[in-house]
């Protein structure tokens, strides 16, 4: 069903402006999230492919799932079954031409469907250009310099255009896109730099970037495996602010002596010392096998292990957890997890890439029953730091040269170049 959007989105724009294959077909995970129920409302003029449905301009409908069929439904009026799903296309593109969703407003085609049989998708298509506009404000800020929003852009339109004939999301698994909700600036940024891309020996980049790499690039090979790439080495950075961080935590979290077993809600009256920890240790405990409510009793181990990679960046480490799980049946099971020599990259997920927010650590140490770590940069480092880029832009760098520095030996075309191989 995604299939049949192209054709008809593509009948209404102009040729010479866009051509079908650069639309981007993208799933909207993030903002809708998994439900059986969004509100849905169109502004302007479109239509659908059941010629009985009429969704008229203005008028906010519920669209949700029942026994496994989606319905619609106008207030005060009957609910109508759909099959096939639902798609709206507008009869004009322009900006005057919306559909909301929840609330939030998105151009384009939009297609509904029903996604594992319990959750509504929207699945929007619109052209590259526009669909860019609604991903850079979300990926930087967008009172930043018109040169650091046009080098993001690149980033991400490059991005974009390796992905194009794929369905994407909206998440940070693809690129951050929040719909219409565009700013004059970023918008700017992607007006003055169309269609432009960053390729090395005539193929697209991956165009990998960062929040902060602490000071130092990091090589795509150490964090994917795989072959290392030219243009991203490991290298020093003056440009990234660093971004130091740290956090702690406690060895124990819950004494078990002092646990009043005679109490009849003991198990409620539990409670962990450092509970936003702790809570993402939960979630990684329940998606690892261990289902059911759990209490964290200790943390007897929690260690990085030398040696360390070129970008001064740690691999290995080790942690146990030991804890209390209960069942659905009220019984109480006393179990403990141990990684022992392991990619921290299984480990980081178990504290939050929020807190732990990098493999750039400058030391782990325990004192006074607390583990106390600290670390610099906000993720993995490889190819563009976004706020060097920000710090670039303010000392008077143009585009050009912030992706020269961040992906060197690259050289930036247009689209339309014929040299350029886009694989498929």
């Amino acid at each position: 069903m995604l299939r049949i959007l192209l054709p008809l989105l593509g009948l209404l724009l102009c040729s010479s402006i866009v051509h079908a294959e650069q639309m981007v077909t993208v799933k909207l995970l993030n903002y809708v999230g998994n439900t059986n129920e969004v509100t849905i409302k169109i502004e302007g003029d479109f239509f659908t492919l059941d010629q009985t449905l009429n969704i008229e301009e203005g008028v906010k409908y519920r669209l949700f799932l029942e026994k496994g069929n989606l319905y619609i439904k106008q207030k005060g009026q009957k609910k109508q079954k759909i099959t096939g799903g639902l798609i709206l296309v507008p009869k004009s593109y322009d900006t005057s031409h919306l559909i909301y969703i929840n609330d939030r407003p998105y151009l384009g085609a939009m297609e509904f469907t029903i996604e594992d049989k319990q959750s509504i998708r929207p699945v929007n298509q619109l052209p590259l250009e526009d669909y860019l506009k609604g991903v850079v404000p979300f990926e930087v800020f967008s009172s930043w310099g018109m040169e650091t929003l046009k080098a993001q852009t690149l980033a991400a339109r490059t991005y974009a255009v390796s992905k194009l004939g794929q369905v994407i999301d909206d998440t940070v698994s693809y690129q951050a896109y929040g719909g219409f909700k565009w700013d004059k600036q970023t918008t700017q940024a992607v007006n003055e730099t169309i269609g432009e891309v960053i390729t090395h020996q005539n193929r697209l980049i991956e165009t990998f970037y960062s929040a902060s790499n602490g000071g130092m690039t990091e090589s795509n090979q150490n964090v994917w495996g795989g072959k290392a790439m030219q243009y991203f080495p490991i290298k020093q950075d003056p440009y990234d602010p660093i971004n130091p961080w740290g956090f702690s935590l406690h060895q124990i979290q819950i004494d078990y002596n002092q646990i009043n077993f005679d109490d009849p809600n003991w198990w409620n009256s539990l409670e962990e010392k450092d509970s936003e920890i702790i809570n993402s240790m939960k979630s990684w405990l329940n998606r690892n096998g261990y289902p059911g409510e759990i209490k964290i009793l200790s943390i007897p181990k929690f260690e990085v292990e030398g040696p360390v990679l070129d970008s001064l960046r740690s691999v290995n480490g080790s942690i146990s957890i030991h804890f209390m799980r209960q069942l659905l049946e009220g019984l109480i099971l006393f179990e403990q997890v141990e990684l022992k020599h392991v990619n921290l990259n299984r480990i980081r997920p178990m504290i939050g890439g929020t807190i732990f927010k990098s493999y750039l650590i400058d030391s782990l140490e325990q004192q006074n029953g607390k583990y106390t770590m600290k670390g610099r940069g906000y993720g993995h480092g490889v190819g563009m730091s976004q706020w060097g880029a920000h710090f670039m832009g303010q000392r008077g760098k143009t585009y050009e040269e912030i992706i020269s520095f961040y992906y060197p030996g690259t050289t930036i075309k247009h689209i339309s170049d014929r040299s350029i191989k886009i694989a498929q």
